[in-house]
């Protein structure tokens, strides 16, 4: 391997590592809050990537479908908690639950998406694949908010299966690429350098640059640390646990829609694509402990360098070597962190 190679596998490692920094950072995110290994995470990258594909293609995504029976059977459970006479939050309830859907099914059929502006098409995608994160927490993890992490963590996997069954039904076994954000190519020495890369990059950092504002001055951001830091703690100081939870799952359906967006130009992805590269993000957070953004963020950096360097030298082991990293972390995690009951 001679250096102009080694830079061609170092701009790939890189392109890759900012979409699993953001993956890990909503897993990281996810756990800290919620105590869930939120394995569906992947499941928003690829259903962000095949709506946006749908409305390119001028059809309307069936995704819309799904956000509106989501809402409609949420809004059911708290009408049933309601019932049994515990205090409902109506107001958010109805935004949330039935006013959103509705008006993401309203402006999917209201418009031809096929000769909107492409920016047009991205925000109603991440919309909607951000609407369901809120949902998808009613249902499934609010129930059983105060249950152990293996209980959560098998509903995850159960709300996976179910979202990649979901989107072999919706999206069908096709797969997609979608519009580059940028055309241009760009030589810098051996390096020809695409457009979409500068847009996955920098789409990255400035994400990552609004999460860490968003968190440290913001009300909601700060009652989301305070929440990560000491959940019982944070309950007494009023911060309600199922808005911190519906506000996380938000973040990170969000962060999985763009995740998306970025990177479906780049590589075509199928409904049940989001899985392995949700697991690659999952590598870093672990990396991280789930609990530490930088170190994170750090992982996700080595995951896309040795990923594609791999590539090169043993490509048919490149995913075994990659989710080999999990192993020395866990190993040396195991003899460094000492068990600590939550109050």
């Amino acid at each position: 391997m001679d250096w102009s190679i080694a830079l061609i596998l170092t701009q790939d490692g890189v392109v890759n590592a900012a979409i699993y920094a953001l993956l890990a950072l909503a897993l990281v995110l996810v756990f800290a809050v919620t105590r869930i290994i939120f394995i569906p995470q992947g499941e928003y990258v690829s259903y962000g990537a095949l709506t946006l594909a749908m409305l390119e293609l001028g059809k309307t995504p069936a995704t819309v479908w799904l956000l509106v029976a989501g809402g409609a059977v949420a809004l059911a459970m708290e009408a049933f908690a309601h019932f049994r006479g515990r205090s409902v939050p109506w107001r958010e309830a109805l935004f949330w639950y039935a006013a959103l859907p509705l008006l993401t099914l309203a402006f999917a059929y209201a418009f031809d998406w096929q000769t909107t502006p492409q920016w047009a098409r991205i925000l109603l995608t991440v919309t909607l694949i951000a609407a369901m994160g809120p949902i998808t927490y009613r249902i499934f993890y609010q129930p059983i908010a105060e249950a152990p992490v293996l209980v959560l963590l098998i509903v995850s996997v159960a709300v996976h299966l179910a979202l990649v069954g979901l989107g072999l039904l919706i999206f069908g076994a096709e797969g997609y690429r979608t519009e580059p954000l940028w055309d241009d190519r760009f030589s810098v020495g051996p390096l020809l350098i695409p457009g979409q890369a500068l847009w996955v990059i920098g789409a990255s950092l400035v994400l990552i640059a609004l999460l860490a504002w968003f968190f440290s001055r913001t009300l909601y951001g700060k009652a989301l640390r305070a929440t990560a830091v000491n959940r019982n703690g944070a309950r007494l100081m009023g911060i309600s646990p199922n808005l911190a939870g519906r506000l996380t799952l938000l973040l990170a359906a969000a962060i999985g829609a763009i995740s998306g967006v970025l990177v479906s130009p780049i590589t075509t992805l199928y409904y049940d694509s989001g899985f392995l590269i949700g697991l690659k993000g999952f590598v870093a957070a672990i990396i991280g402990g789930l609990a530490s953004y930088p170190i994170a963020a750090l992982g996700a950096l080595a995951v896309g360098l040795i990923e594609a360097f791999s590539s090169f030298w043993a490509s048919a082991y490149k995913e075994v070597i990659v989710f080999t990293l999990i192993i020395p972390v866990l190993f040396w995690r195991s003899l460094t962190t000492h068990h600590v009951e939550e109050e």
